[in-house]
């Protein structure tokens, strides 16, 4: 996903600002099944990736794309770059949370686990968001039944990752760099909600500073760990320019339109179809084995995710 932030409950997402109404174009359930399929492939594209490319190259690859995309928008509609030394700080530490990191790991953690397993260890992203609202966010109270969800959503990622079979064939630093991508995305969340809350910038300005800022990042990291490639794998170059250009540039862009149509609660729903694409896309395009255990995990996942999000007596 493409990590930015609308809500504290979704996988992707944009610092928090008034979203104008977009202007009708396409029938939103269509642009929300675009969504999905964008974002559930990202980790297929991941995968070829770094077949051809070392994971921070895939990761500077993707965010370059994504950026590009932004900023061609931004020149479109005339939006600036968003000013103050206090705002770009911030920006600054969200763009690590929520880009640079999260996409480092996972990439790292698609060179020893499959693409159907870092998609459902994304899924737990609002699993981890729930646990740290209950530290972090006061105003953010507790149900019975949120609760539950999580207590269901964590006895899902055991069954995934086979638990009574002590793990086994599973590759531990692989499972763990993926779960920690999924954790950095609601620690993200909640920095961007306490810091960039209310700001008077728009959604687009701020995200694309902020991916600028992931871009530079990555852009300072990578030659550090990797050097250059002696050959343009054709292929991966391609995923990684669809990784960046699509599931980092343009989701953004219908994921504002959504989420200004339809709103955050709605929109946010695409987070429970990104692991069932993935785990298709891994299986069917790839190959990658599947046991009966991940399958119905991820749907203990998926529905404790859900249960968590459940508000009393309020929309989210």
């Amino acid at each position: 996903m493409v990590g930015t932030v609308t809500t504290s409950a979704s996988t992707t997402r944009t610092p928090s600002a008034a979203l104008p109404r977009p202007r009708r174009t396409l029938d939103w359930r269509v642009r929300f099944a675009v969504l999905s399929l964008i974002w559930g492939f990202s980790f297929l594209l991941i995968k070829v990736g770094t077949e051809g490319y070392a994971p921070f190259q895939v990761t500077l690859g993707r965010l370059v794309f994504g950026t590009a995309v932004l900023a061609a928008v931004m020149a479109m509609r005339r939006e600036r770059l968003p000013r103050g030394a206090r705002t770009w700080a911030h920006l600054t530490v969200a763009a690590f949370l929520l880009n640079a990191l999260p996409f480092s790991l996972f990439a790292y953690a698609e060179l020893t686990i499959p693409s159907t397993l870092a998609g459902i260890c994304n899924a737990t992203s609002p699993l981890w968001g729930m646990a740290l609202s209950l530290v972090a966010l006061s105003e953010d109270r507790p149900t019975r039944v949120r609760v539950a969800g999580l207590g269901l959503g964590f006895l899902g990622v055991l069954t995934v990752l086979g638990a009574w079979q002590g793990f086994a064939g599973l590759d531990a630093g692989g499972t763990a760099m993926a779960l920690l991508a999924s954790l950095s995305y609601p620690v993200g969340w909640i920095y961007v909600r306490r810091t960039l809350a209310g700001s008077s910038h728009s959604h687009l300005s701020l995200t694309g500073a902020q991916l600028l800022l992931a871009t530079l990042q990555l852009a300072v990291v990578t030659p550090l760990f990797t050097t250059l490639p002696t050959s343009l794998p054709v292929v991966p170059l391609l995923a990684v320019a669809a990784l960046g250009a699509l599931g980092t540039g343009f989701a953004v862009l219908l994921q504002y339109g959504l989420v200004a149509e339809v709103g955050p609660t709605t929109a946010q729903m695409v987070t429970y179809f990104i692991p069932v694409i993935a785990t298709a896309a891994g299986v069917l395009l790839l190959g990658e084995s599947l046991t009966w255990s991940t399958p119905v995990g991820a749907v203990i996942v998926l529905a404790g995710a859900a249960l968590t999000q459940v508000r009393r007596g309020a929309r989210s």
